[in-house]
């Protein structure tokens, strides 16, 4: 047989192998968006040379494969399959190594497809959760490890997996951590403080200083609304808000309501005007403070750097400085979740509920983490359902399993204006509680941190912010992702963090990284200096919460609303 025979067969064995996974894989988009509406992928071509090349490859690679499993067993270098299971048991480890061949070839397929960066980001996504979903590891017929297990246990795992899968069907989730070892205000949420104020929005938490002496200058943490704010109060050790108050500043914290029916008509404007303004006047009637220090985190922080931009066209200035944490200000670069954002997504949220109706938070809690299908997802149905194993106690996991829904005109209105069309930048666009906002009058000092991995608010997207906000700025780049990064409490001294000495902005995030040092362990202690810069002198610490009858204790911290579930 001739060389064009040879390439023809082959060709045609390699439509066979991947034509009906190919479609699948495709088709895989339309089952997994930002709340459940189906994704779009238009007829895509690939490109005649890739796909030879591709072909070639593939061929060239099964060969090897099959030659290494005829000589014993097959090197397979992939987390999924590292037990002694999988190693000890030739077949597995080939099925795990042929599955791991065609994953790298319906990749390159993706890589070869000819359109837009749009659509190959979207032809990606859905092939890559499609394989996730099709790792033999997910199949106990094929799990060499859970089938060890259960031979070791004489069945024991296979009937603890089923227990823990009714589990999870009733609580409507996977389980990623013994969520009986945790309660929020008993061994997550401790820091002491008290509730000070409320509304039907939010909580005002303040928290017991730890110094004889607080700046006088007051400071509030915004935490994000698509999350309960103990994220940044886990455990003592780990602590954001505890680290704050032990650094002498009197500190606030927004705990924002789980909304239910009640609260299903509320807006951006709502949570910009009775939500962040609110604290920030209730913050300084209580300190009697004509500025104050102010933080956002993730949304948070878009829903803060709304407020200020508020108060300034309103001619007011009550925030002396700024923290922003893996905020979204610029939307250009949105990272991965630009796969689900387009018009027609963002119409039918429109009409789905613009006027009304509730994101449900597990329908949320579910789409992020499939953003992450290998650790997020199918890692927990692997252990609690195969293996019959209860996932480890992780404070962390607990939280991220806490989730909050969101006021459906809230959503709609922040998806079109925020993340389709990224108007906030673009000065006098954007009408905000009755105020067209430009980010060239917040000419307050901002300190800007972003995670280098993150897959929430990619890196660039957190350094765009330098670029739109005037005001003088300093920008910090932590090591991992979107929580990890953040939390990350110098006493430990884990990851590291990159800053520029010269203080210089560049374009790009490229360009900056150019003239910025690594330095060892937690980037909290850099902004900490920099907040105490501007914080004003040191004053007696309060011996009360709150002030006088109209700002007393409403109950301990961290209170009611945080302890609502979706």
């Amino acid at each position: 047989m001739n060389s064009e025979a040879l390439w023809a067969q082959g060709a045609q064995q390699f439509q066979q192998i991947f034509g009906d996974s190919w479609a699948k894989a495709l088709q895989s988009f339309q089952n997994l968006d930002l709340g459940g509406t189906p994704g779009k992928v238009p007829a895509v071509q690939l490109s005649p040379a890739k796909l030879q090349a591709l072909q070639e490859q593939y061929l060239k690679e099964a060969q090897a494969l099959w030659s290494q499993s005829l000589q014993g067993t097959p090197e397979v270098k992939d987390r999924r399959f590292s037990g002694d299971g999988w190693a000890s048991n030739p077949v597995a480890a080939f099925s795990a190594a042929a599955y791991l061949l065609n994953a790298r070839t319906l990749m390159g397929l993706a890589d070869a497809v000819e359109g837009d960066e749009k659509t190959r980001a979207r032809i990606r996504f859905g092939v890559e959760q499609w394989m996730a979903a099709m790792a033999p590891s997910n199949f106990l017929a094929f799990n060499a490890e859970a089938q060890k297990k259960a031979i070791e246990t004489k069945g024991e795992s296979i009937a603890k997996g089923m227990q823990n899968l009714l589990h999870d069907i009733r609580q409507g989730h996977v389980s990623m951590t013994d969520e009986s070892l945790f309660e929020v205000g008993r061994n997550v949420a401790t820091t002491e403080g008290a509730v000070v104020y409320e509304n039907e929005l939010f909580q005002l938490l303040e928290y017991k200083p730890l110094t004889t002496k607080v700046y006088e200058r007051p400071f509030l943490l915004v935490p994000p609304c698509i999350n309960k704010f103990y994220i940044l109060d886990l455990q003592p050790d780990n602590s954001f808000i505890r680290y704050a108050v032990e650094q002498g500043h009197r500190t606030f914290v927004v705990s924002w309501r789980n909304p239910h029916e009640d609260l299903a008509h509320k807006t951006w404007d709502d949570y910009v005007e009775d939500g962040a303004m609110a604290a920030i006047d209730v913050v300084q009637s209580i300190t009697g403070a004509d500025q104050i220090n102010a933080l956002g985190f993730c949304v948070g922080g878009t829903i803060l750097s709304n407020a200020l931009a508020v108060m300034a066209a309103r001619g007011q200035e009550p925030v002396a400085s700024a923290t922003f944490l893996t905020t979204l200000i610029d939307f250009a670069d949105t990272g991965i979740l630009d796969v689900f954002i387009d018009e027609a997504f963002v119409q039918f949220r429109e009409l789905q509920m613009g006027k009304g109706g509730l994101m449900k938070g597990q329908d949320l809690a579910s789409t992020f983490s499939f953003l992450r299908p290998n650790d997020l997802v199918w890692n927990y149905v692997v252990g609690n359902y195969l293996k019959g194993e209860t996932p480890p106690p992780f404070d962390l996991l607990y939280w991220n399993s806490d989730s909050t829904n969101l006021p459906g005109p809230f959503y709609a209105w922040y998806l079109r204006n925020f993340y389709l069309e990224n108007n906030l930048v673009q000065p006098g666009k954007l009408t905000v509680c009755g105020e067209k906002l430009d980010l060239g009058q917040l000419t307050l000092p901002v300190y800007i941190y972003g995670s280098r991995e993150d897959h929430i608010v990619p890196i660039n997207a957190a350094y765009a912010s330098t670029q739109v906000l005037p005001g003088k700025k300093r920008f910090v780049m932590g090591a991992s992702g979107h929580i990890a990064g953040v939390i990350n409490p110098p006493a430990k001294n884990k990851r590291s963090h990159w800053i520029r000495a010269d203080g210089k902005l560049p374009a790009t995030l490229e360009q900056w990284l150019e003239g910025a040092t690594e330095h060892a362990g937690s980037w909290w202690t850099d902004w900490s200096h920099w907040l105490k810069a501007h914080a004003g002198k040191q004053i007696a610490a309060p011996k009360t919460y709150g002030k006088g009858t109209k700002f007393k204790a409403i109950e301990p911290a961290p209170g009611s609303y945080v302890k609502q579930k979706s």
